[in-house]
């Protein structure tokens, strides 16, 4: 279920805080919305087993953080 058009988007206020301060921000707050102010960090996204390191370019702006951190490994049937 989408969230509501009224809601603002959901950036927690430590992440804010943090990335003021450091360049690789670690998160495991896969449900966040990408604001321009996190252009040019680096994030370590966690995706159930390992961080992965994501990028903010400006076309990432408007989407959420678990969208460039893929939680599922492709299935490849090699026989």
């Amino acid at each position: 279920m989408s969230r509501s058009v009224w809601k603002p988007p959901f950036v927690p206020n430590n992440i804010i805080k943090r990335c003021c301060f450091k360049p690789n921000i670690r998160t495991w707050s896969r449900n966040m919305y990408i604001v321009p102010g996190f252009i040019g960090k680096t994030f370590e996204v966690y995706n159930g087993k390992a961080f992965i390191k994501v990028r903010i370019i400006p076309l990432m702006v408007g989407h959420k953080l678990g969208e460039f951190s893929f939680s599922r490994k492709p299935c490849n049937h090699n026989g």
